[in-house]
């Protein structure tokens, strides 16, 4: 039975499905942030580490999703949801008995097929519980799940494996999930589709799923905003898969000190930089939907100096204050794109589209980036460079610069239009 939700519930939806993304992120960035001891217990190479958390992930990852968006768009999102949930946490913990690099391949591809149904059913109930100029700070609010699932990660993941093995970590976050899976559709009640649209919405029929899909990848405003969030995702994901290693190998530090202290940067830049770009995103498209597209082609430009001097940066604190104000700017895309094209589409177009959005900006961010700066190291270090994924990851610099043009092409284009925020395309 679909509903509407009224005010004082939304926020207890919203939270329901932000603690969801937290374990959704929180499994993923697991493998990033426990990557020295799985190198050193399973003798693998940057590059085969970048696989892992790159290509072979996000080729189940980015795919899987648009049958799951299909299946949403028809039947009921929150039980797809809570069933996602429990294939990754289920497949979390069998990374955790991985033997060797082959099982552990294969777990990850499996975290890959469950976590494609999380997000986007998540897109669509947050779009369908809050209406258009709320859902930036709602959708602001949702992406605190990977700041606050990579803070706790990184907090609790490092901790575990400080004091006891990475295996242990894996198993444990796998059994939250498990539990987590069988609450979500206590709390979270499948809402009325289009209940929040400006304009009331009758009979809405099944949007065909290849006319969407045409749709979308023929409609410039959002193939740019998706090609945009993809060039964004490459430095983002190509840095915090590899961050962690990074900070222990070429900065010292230890475990123990990345459970503290590169858990807060994280909470605090990441996590500031969601809920304000949210707020920023609401207030400025109720002057222009051009903001869409110019607050993050912005903030690229504020972080790429700031990303530039924490490579560079010679000692761990000082790296770690760069890394904060990075992540704070590096995140503004996140709000903004999700929001543009959720308002771009109809809403029985919401779930399919969300999950084509993830397609672009996945495959290229998170299936491109770690491969690109794992293979980078290892070539540097086939060169004979002593800090080869220093040099791998100032090669992500100029994909900021194409990021930003293509925002700016983005912010081009919606300067164009006249077509107010929250009216609907056709398939």
């Amino acid at each position: 039975m679909e509903i509407e939700a009224p005010g004082r519930r939304r926020w207890i939806v919203l939270v329901a499905l932000t603690f969801v993304y937290v374990l959704n992120f929180l499994d993923r960035q697991l493998l990033g942030i426990l990557a020295k001891p799985i190198q050193d217990s399973l003798h693998i190479t940057d590059g085969q580490l970048g696989l892992i958390g790159g290509l072979y992930f996000a080729f189940f990852y980015c795919f899987i999703a648009i049958p799951v968006g299909w299946l949403a768009d028809r039947t009921h999102r929150v039980g797809v949801l809570s069933l996602a949930c429990a294939i990754w946490s289920a497949a979390t913990m069998a990374c955790g008995f991985a033997a060797n690099y082959t099982q552990l391949v294969v777990a990850r591809m499996l975290v890959g097929f469950g976590e494609a149904g999380g997000v986007p059913p998540s897109y669509a109930i947050i779009s369908d519980t809050f209406p258009p100029g709320k859902r930036g700070t709602a959708f602001g609010i949702f992406n605190l799940g990977p700041p606050i699932g990579a803070a706790l990660g990184i907090a609790f993941g490092a901790s575990i494996a400080a004091a006891f093995d990475w295996r242990d970590a894996f198993i444990a976050i796998g059994v939250i999930g498990i539990v987590t899976a069988g609450i979500v559709p206590l709390i979270v009640r499948e809402p009325k589709r289009g209940a929040t649209d400006a304009a009331p919405v009758q009979a809405i029929a099944k949007a065909p799923f290849w006319a969407t899909i045409a749709m979308f990848f023929t409609h410039p405003v959002l193939m740019l905003a998706a090609l945009g969030s993809g060039a964004t995702q490459f430095v983002t994901y190509g840095l915090g898969n590899f961050a962690v290693l990074f900070l222990i190998r070429e900065k010292g530090m230890t475990l123990e000190q990345i459970a503290l202290w590169y858990a807060l940067a994280v909470a605090l830049g990441m996590g500031a930089g969601m809920v304000v770009s949210g707020r920023v995103i609401d207030r400025m498209t109720r002057i222009s939907r051009t903001a869409y597209a110019t607050a993050p082609a912005a903030s690229l430009a504020v972080a790429l100096p700031f990303y530039v001097a924490f490579v560079w940066a010679p000692g761990w604190p000082l790296a770690l204050a760069l890394l904060t104000v990075v992540m704070f700017f590096n995140y503004f895309y996140l709000s903004a794109s999700v929001a543009l094209v959720q308002e771009e589409v109809r809403p029985n177009q919401r779930v399919l589209s969300g999950a084509l959005l993830l397609l672009v900006m996945n495959f290229i961010g998170l299936g491109l980036g770690p491969t690109w700066v794992g293979a980078a190291s290892d070539w540097f270090k086939a060169q004979g460079s002593a800090h080869s994924l220093q040099t791998a990851l100032f090669t992500l610099t100029p994909f900021y610069l194409v990021a930003i043009a293509l925002f700016l092409w983005l912010a081009r284009i919606l300067r164009a239009e006249t077509r107010p925020a929250g009216k609907v395309v056709s398939a």
